[in-house]
């Protein structure tokens, strides 16, 4: 099959380094197979209201270091389940004939999908659908099966370590237990990563519940020992023993429908309320999403970027470029899916957190 004319977009939560893979996607394409590039605004929702633009070689000249993504996204636009309302009440259409109705009137040959376990889980069943579909690998929580590492994750690590680094000296100063919440839902690899490199003295994680009264001893201990300050880093999607999630609240138009944040506030109160440690509370939320790629994020974008564009024109449909080891191979969308990547329990990592002394709640 002869490719002429592609079209990309980027879906789900936004995170650095959407832009450096629409920059490689725009240049490779253009420069080494001349080929049309067909933007689409708002991940599939512009597909669903046919709102798209042309991407011309100079439309991406300086975007790589920029964050968030020129392309618009959406994390509440399924087209298999799309949010509609209608006298002030919410229902749910199949739209996805109209995402096939705007694939064959752009007359784009493939569409490359940027997003992460929702966009894999969508593009797959266009795929499915006779769509000609390669999927680019994107999510901030690193919990896509088949890929060593999705891009957006290293920016958030760094970001989150910064975070704590700064809140160290606050907490020295007023000899407090400081409890930082990052993003995780369902893994703990910001947690883990960010809080092995900035120092955590407890680090937990979704992959394992934690003994709130194991966590206060461990602080009460550092007391005793001399040390009068804690920093304890906790991922969204932590939960106690015998516990459940912390729901912010419910977004029933999202594609996941429950929103989670707040567990740093309960550990927070509990550790106050054990041991009469003074404790303070800092959830760093979307600063995690928000600004430019570290140098390492835009390298593996434009590396998927490129490749993403290969696969295209190779026809390899129904794939996605994976980093593995120091390589970048093409892997089955539906391979990304079967289940999601978090911390096996048994990850060198976790050695490593535990001979530094870091109590990991178990």
């Amino acid at each position: 099959m002869q490719i002429k004319k592609i079209g990309i977009l980027s879906a789900g939560g936004d995170c650095p380094g959407i832009n450096a893979v629409i920059h490689a996607v725009v240049k490779k394409a253009i420069l080494d197979h001349n080929l049309e590039v067909i933007g689409f605004l708002d991940g599939f929702q512009g597909m669903v209201e046919k709102r798209w633009r042309k991407l011309e070689y100079n439309d991406v000249s300086g975007i790589m270091p920029l964050g968030g993504t020129i392309l618009g996204t959406s994390n509440k636009a399924n087209p298999f389940r799309y949010p509609v309302w209608e006298n002030k009440e919410l229902h749910f259409e199949d739209r996805s004939e109209q995402v096939i109705e705007t694939y064959q009137e752009t007359g784009i040959d493939a569409l490359i999908c940027i997003g992460g376990d929702g966009t894999f889980h969508i593009a797959q069943r266009f795929f499915e659908k006779g769509l000609n579909v390669i999927g680019v690998p994107k999510t901030i929580d690193n919990d896509l099966n088949g890929t060593d590492l999705t891009f957006g994750f290293d920016s958030a690590v760094s970001v989150a370590t910064e975070a704590i680094d700064r809140i160290h000296t606050t907490a020295q100063s007023h000899h407090r237990a400081m409890v930082i919440e990052v993003m995780g839902r369902y893994a703990g690899w910001i947690a883990l990563e960010s809080g092995i490199a900035g120092g955590g003295d407890v680090i937990l994680i979704p992959e394992i519940p934690f003994d709130m009264e194991g966590v206060c001893r461990f602080l009460q201990k550092r007391i005793a020992a001399g040390k009068r300050f804690s920093i304890v880093v906790v991922a969204e999607g932590a939960r106690p023993k015998g516990g459940d999630y912390v729901i912010q609240k419910k977004v029933v138009e999202s594609h996941d429908q429950i929103r989670l944040g707040g567990i740093s506030y309960l550990v927070g109160q509990e550790i106050e309320a054990r041991t009469g440690i003074e404790t303070r509370v800092v959830i760093l939320g979307h600063l995690q999403r928000g600004g430019s790629p570290t140098a390492f994020d835009r390298i593996l974008a434009t590396r998927f970027g490129a490749e993403a564009v290969k696969l295209a024109v190779q026809g390899k449909f129904g794939y996605f470029p994976a980093l593995i080891g120091q390589e970048i191979q093409p892997m089955p969308i539906k391979e990304a899916i079967a289940s999601l990547k978090t911390v096996p329990l048994d990850h060198p990592l976790l050695d490593v957190a535990r001979s530094m002394g870091t109590y990991l709640g178990d």
